[in-house]
């Protein structure tokens, strides 16, 4: 009762801090962040801040999942591919909205315990794959919809080939101290949405270590 109490006053701040789409608010209710997140981070997983999820990487704090789900206009009939998959919580939730969602992740540990996570809460429709994700995955493109989920210094073009005539992609982009939230249509068309700071993408097409 106290853990979707938490999940519902998240929701309440949501809305008061501008997220207006239905069907991300709903989203937001249904997925239980509080299983995606460490153990002991559980009695603090609705609270509106990164958390540490391992391997350097961190879970966004909710509003930017909301923010950023917004921006990508996900529809049921999508086909989604997520580059980074993290801990799996934005993967559940455009798992609510989406028909399916392919979500790469290069960390192993962290693809592992996400495609576990994701199995036992019933997400059948989001596939975990262990790859470079900085390069998509262009073996199940195109895609309707395309979100990264990691500071990037540019959208690369092999990953921007794998959307559909009119998809859509969202991407943080910038260095790796700051980047701005980037709409961008399969035609090279760009719209900016702010700042906003993620840990940044590594792999052939993201920062060099």
């Amino acid at each position: 009762m106290r853990v979707t109490a938490s999940r519902d006053e998240m929701v309440r701040q949501l809305r008061r801090m501008g997220i207006r789409d239905p069907r991300v608010l709903t989203a937001m209710a249904r997925v239980p962040r509080e299983e995606l997140v460490r153990e002991e981070d559980r009695p603090v997983a609705y609270g509106d801040h990164a958390l540490p999820i391992g391997e350097g990487q961190t879970i966004s704090q909710p509003y930017v999942v909301a923010r950023m789900t917004e921006l990508l206009d996900v529809g049921p009939g999508h086909h989604v591919l997520e580059v980074g998959t993290g801990s799996g919580y934005q993967a559940a939730v455009l798992g609510e909205i989406a028909n399916d969602v392919v979500s790469v992740e290069r960390h192993k540990p962290l693809a592992d315990v996400a495609r576990e996570r994701l199995r036992r809460l019933g997400y059948d429709n989001v596939r975990v794959v262990h790859d470079d994700a900085s390069l998509g995955f262009p073996q199940e493109a195109p895609y309707d919809r395309i979100i990264v989920t990691a500071a990037t210094p540019r959208i690369d073009p092999a990953l921007a080939a794998q959307l559909t005539d009119d998809g859509l992609l969202v991407a943080p982009i910038g260095d790796e101290e700051m980047q701005e939230l980037v709409v961008r249509d399969a035609h090279g068309h760009e719209q900016r949405h702010g700042a906003v700071r993620f840990v940044p993408l590594r792999g052939r097409a993201g920062f060099k270590q």
